[in-house]
């Protein structure tokens, strides 16, 4: 299995872990919190949505799904290239309201979609490119692409998480 063929399997779990923490839910039931201040499944799931969203579009030099289908509106939201939930206070957070599980798992399945398409073109060579200068080291594609992947599962991990929480 080469590099690309693993980054592809690594995104493809990300839409199984979200659907399992996400389906079957009410909308009072996504935007529960376990405590004051702590991250529901619905802000956690549009987050790694909007983060792999906005990232991968950078790096693909294509435009945002979330811009593209108009999906803020579909989370109460203003439709915001820059917001992708990084640094949101609780008032933020709360304001993350899905229309429904569905469309939590709609736009994760547009993302997964656009990322695929953009993993598709890509070659292992392609992987050293540098995409980020402001570190040092330089951040390449590879790397960045592992960091999205990274941050996917752990807020998935999260979302599953806070849905036990609630089942048990």
């Amino acid at each position: 299995m080469d590099a690309i063929a693993v980054l592809t399997e690594s995104f493809s779990r990300v839409p199984g872990l979200a659907s399992r923490a996400v389906r079957g839910l009410t909308t009072e039931l996504l935007a529960w919190a376990p405590a004051e201040g702590a991250n529901p499944i619905a802000w956690l799931v549009w987050h790694l949505a909007r983060g792999q969203d906005a990232q991968i579009a950078a790096v693909a030099g294509t435009e945002q799904v979330y811009v593209s289908g108009d999906w803020g509106p579909r989370f109460g939201l203003e439709t915001d290239a820059h917001d992708t939930g990084y640094g949101h206070d609780a008032a933020a957070v709360r304001a993350v309201r899905p229309a429904s599980a569905e469309a939590l798992l709609d736009y994760l399945d547009a993302v997964h979609a656009a990322t695929l398409d953009h993993l598709g073109t890509l070659t292992e060579a392609d992987l050293a490119r540098v995409v980020d200068e402001a570190w040092d080291p330089p951040v390449t594609l590879g790397v960045r692409l592992v960091s999205i992947v990274d941050d996917d599962v752990q807020h998935a991990g999260q979302a599953a998480y806070v849905r036990g929480l609630l089942d048990a």
